[in-house]
């Protein structure tokens, strides 16, 4: 991130006073790599002015910074080789899934639709990671038939999908098997698998992993290669992933399988005062982790949001300020909880900004709020903007790449926003708008 000097801070009228939380420029570390400050005070990403680009493609409008994308894939790369995976559950268009293919992962689909998307991309079957609690015969039968290259299998049901689909004439898979380790992970209730009481995987408590490891070594449907565990996303504490290791690795070394992958979930920052682990720091801990448990197994994982978060901004326009004396100003924009669900499922807080002034302090506390009929449409609830904040402004929430477009809806009928790639000055549109034909285009 190229930075011009900050200004100091206000003073005199206007100025926040203690006890109005006044918050300086937003962190420059939560925007992508890529990102300057033109001499106007203007953001820049990948070369590419923000208010241009709101005039090119209008807004809402998700931005990711190209080269920022393929970094972090090749960092994962580095870090754990070429089995490690995207996760494409995090952010997934035929140019995301182009571009990590191209930088060397292979790509976690967890759907049928996921898995089709990635084809279409032109990622070659064998590159590809099957996923799911609850995989469909039709969504077992694609991946067979197309010669996945592992499928993470997930239940006794699925065994028996598989041995039927196997003994209809379709090819053998290579498949690991998702273990439960019991582990508790410091993170959102509805974002930890690790725990014993998960609708994932074969628990290790009650037995079940053993009985089904042992089950898929006598299949004559099944080439077991391997054991997978995934203990939660949004996982800040690396050590839960150690202790996850030491939970599995009696097991592994017990079974001496080819592959062990630890899964993905590791935390991103996305508000002022968060601090997160690297994708290089996190390999070094699991792959030291594996060796001090004598796991000899070729270690892989499968990193989504650290790949693709903090490569995005979501730009809107504001279009309502109201101001609720002695309460709260709330700030309505063109877009809310259709385009980034996460505050409204998890609580997840975001910082707020104007890319017209990236490196003004910000002293007026807002709540940032959608369009839609819903009063919990709330898309930043503490959040800080410039004193001027105008109708009409362009405000940005950073880190907004992994799990805005890719969990978004139609609710209200509000147009999906489009998605565009930035790298050295020129804007390419992978996802395009949404339009009111889009919405019709499945009625009967």
């Amino acid at each position: 991130m190229t930075t011009t000097p900050q200004p100091p801070a206000p003073s005199g009228p206007g100025a926040a006073t203690p006890g109005q939380h006044a918050r300086g420029p937003v962190p420059l570390q939560l925007l992508p790599d890529h990102s300057t400050i033109a001499a106007d005070g203007s953001l820049v990403i990948g070369g590419c002015r923000v208010d241009d680009l709101a005039s090119e493609f209008g807004t809402p409008f998700f931005v990711y910074d190209e080269v920022h994308l393929r970094d972090r894939a090749r960092e994962a790369v580095a870090a754990f080789g070429p089995g490690v995976a995207y996760a494409s559950k995090a952010f997934l268009c035929t140019a995301m899934a182009a571009l990590v293919h191209e930088e060397g992962m292979c790509i976690d689909v967890a759907t049928g639709g996921e898995m089709r998307v990635a084809l279409a991309a032109g990622v070659p079957a064998d590159r590809l990671v099957m996923h799911g609690n609850n995989k469909s015969n039709l969504e077992l039968e694609m991946a067979l038939a197309e010669g996945v290259g592992r499928i993470v299998v997930d239940s006794f049901d699925e065994m028996d999908r598989i041995e039927a689909l196997v003994a209809g004439g379709l090819p053998v898979p290579s498949v690991l098997l998702r273990i439960t380790p019991g582990i508790e992970a410091h993170t959102h209730e509805f974002v930890k698998t690790g725990q014993d009481d998960s609708k994932f995987g074969f628990g290790l408590a009650s037995g079940a992993a053993r009985t089904a490891l042992d089950r898929a070594h006598r299949s004559t449907a099944m080439h077991l290669v391997g054991i997978h565990v995934h203990i939660g996303s949004q996982v800040f504490v690396v050590d839960s992933f150690r202790k996850a290791v030491q939970t599995l690795a009696p097991l592994v070394n017990d079974l001496g399988l080819p592959e062990f992958s630890i899964g993905g979930g590791l935390g991103v920052a996305y508000v002022e005062g968060e601090e997160s682990a690297t994708i290089t720091q996190w390999g070094a801990v699991m792959n030291q982790a594996c060796r001090d448990a004598g796991i000899t197994a070729q270690v892989s994982a499968e990193p989504g949001r650290s790949i693709a978060a903090a490569a995005a901004v979501t730009v809107y326009t504001v279009g309502t300020i109201k101001d609720l004396p002695g309460i709260r100003t709330y700030v309505s924009v063109d877009g809310g909880m259709s385009d980034n669900p996460r505050p409204v499922l998890y609580g997840s807080g975001y910082e707020t900004f104007l890319p017209r002034a990236v490196a003004a302090d910000r002293p007026r506390e807002i709540r940032l709020v959608g369009k839609h009929c819903e009063s919990g449409d709330v898309l930043v609830r503490e959040g800080y903007v410039p004193d001027d904040l105008a109708v009409g402004d362009l405000l940005a929430t950073p880190v907004t790449g992994a799990y805005g477009h890719s969990m978004g809806s139609n609710y209200n009928k509000v147009l999906r926003p489009p998605v565009v790639f930035v790298r050295d000055g020129d804007a390419r549109l992978v996802v395009r708008r949404e339009t009111y034909d889009d919405l019709l285009r499945l009625d009967v």
